[in-house]
């Protein structure tokens, strides 16, 4: 066991190293230019690539027109609006229609009620179980309860369950583009709950069902009060007026999603650990949203196999594909671009950034944090090599190529962690390890970070 260092261990920083490395700063020209430049301008517009910047190129061999993109304004809800995505894409070849857009709020809204009880059920059970409050794993839970991310897996068991609504039947609310004072609430909701169940575990139960409760009447009470079922009617892109009548979510869900068999994706991963095999199933404990719900695992391939199995959802189906990846580095948010060239940081500073991704993830560098869907790929005359992509994102159209980004195939390598894709398209021993029982991982797990 490591004894702790005591404060009179740690060697202090001198005057005399203050000097030197003042000293040496001051004798480099190229540090005082990068110190003139980096104040005025920025480390990114001094750091920009300018030839790296011009030549990528958004011309692609195949693109999937998904129209006007969407935004999720200050909230975390990217893995519900790329899903989304996919899905309204769907809907918009079998409604007829050029533009469609779902309610993420909807989703939302149910998805915070499941996990709300999700988390209470979870914690309960830790609680008669004898886990301390102070164990690491209580700890992690209370932190990151209620946030806004969530996974492929969490959005379809909320899609399956609750079906969806067209946007402009539950639309947006203050809370909804803005959820940071109403996670707040839900957090002080959970935590005051958890500190009840540790001082009275006889009461746990009675305290679930309470807790739910204000959850409910709290989500309601920001976000509305979702439709159990509504009138649809629509008019197609040939000007054609269509009535369906009275229909819920779920059959909204089923009639017009149900025919891209969404429920049947899988999730692959790119975990770079060496100690976590490929061709493996991996999960995360205590990660989920809908109690009785499909547990978030994922399948660990290669990140060849995830490109490839993209590029031939593009190229051969017509559908966009969901993923998640590690969206800060390299990125130009204003012109939409994502290179692993894109910026030279390491000129700047003179300072050699030679980590991999195996070593970026294992040392809390790199994890995914932001879900999008490709819509497009360029591939080479050989027909299987892909050279960069193209990116609906949910940030609004106005910045990038309205709304639309360029990555390079090389950042896709580097930075991409996830794919959801359609089980059938597996491999017969990809097939196998599914059925398998996953390893898995604890709860801080790098891989159990929410898009």
């Amino acid at each position: 066991m490591t004894e702790n260092t005591s404060s009179s261990e740690i060697t202090p920083l001198s005057g005399e190293q203050l000097n030197d490395l003042v000293t040496s700063f001051d004798a480099s020209q190229s540090n005082r230019l990068a110190m003139n430049a980096v104040t005025a301008a920025g480390i990114d517009k001094v750091a920009l690539n300018y030839d790296r910047s011009r030549l990528l190129q958004r011309r692609f061999s195949v693109t999937v027109d998904n129209g006007e993109v969407t935004h999720q304004d200050r909230s975390g809800r990217c893995w519900l609006f790329s899903s989304l995505n996919v899905a309204r894409f769907v809907a918009k070849k079998n409604l007829g229609v050029k533009e469609f857009e779902f309610s993420q709020n909807y989703a939302m809204y149910f998805d915070k009620l499941e996990r709300v009880n999700y988390f209470l059920q979870d914690v309960a059970a830790l609680v008669r179980a004898g886990e301390p409050s102070d164990s690491r794993l209580i700890q992690h839970l209370l932190a990151d309860v209620m946030g806004d991310g969530g996974q492929w897996t969490m959005a379809l068991n909320v899609y399956k369950k609750y079906g969806a609504v067209p946007k402009d039947l539950f639309p947006e609310t203050e809370s909804s583009k803005n959820t940071g004072a109403m996670n707040t609430q839900l957090r002080h909701l959970l935590h005051t709950a958890v500190a009840h169940m540790y001082a009275d575990p006889a009461s746990i139960d009675d305290e679930v069902a309470k807790t739910v409760a204000a959850g409910h009447r709290i989500l309601t009470i920001h976000l509305g009060e979702p439709p159990k079922s509504f009138d649809w009617e629509w008019t197609d892109s040939e000007g054609m007026f269509h009535r369906d009548g009275e229909i819920t979510p779920v059959e909204f869900w089923k009639k017009y999603v149900g025919t891209a068999d969404l429920e049947d994706y899988v999730c692959l991963v790119d975990d770079p650990r060496r100690e976590h095999a490929k061709g493996k199933k991996i999960g995360i404990e205590h990660l989920g949203n809908v109690a009785g719900g499909n547990p978030t695992e994922y399948l660990n391939v290669p990140n060849q196999f995830m490109k490839d199995c993209v590029r031939a959802i593009l190229t051969e189906k017509g559908i966009p594909v969901w993923f998640g990846a590690d969206c800060g580095p390299f990125m130009d948010r204003e012109r939409g671009a994502w290179a692993t060239d894109l910026f030279e940081y390491g000129s700047v500073y003179d300072v050699d950034f030679d980590m991999d991704k195996e070593s970026r993830v294992r040392f809390g560098d790199s994890a995914m944090n932001h879900a999008m869907a490709f819509v497009g790929v360029d591939v080479a005359d050989d027909g299987t090599t892909t050279r960069r992509w193209r990116v609906e994102n949910s940030w609004g159209d106005k910045i990038a190529d309205k709304g639309y980004f360029t990555m390079s195939d090389d950042w896709f390598t580097e930075y991409v962690y996830e794919v959801a894709v359609p089980k059938a398209m597996l491999p017969a021993e990809y097939q196998a390890a599914l059925a398998e029982p996953a390893t898995m991982l604890p709860a801080w797990d790098p891989m159990g970070a929410l898009a």
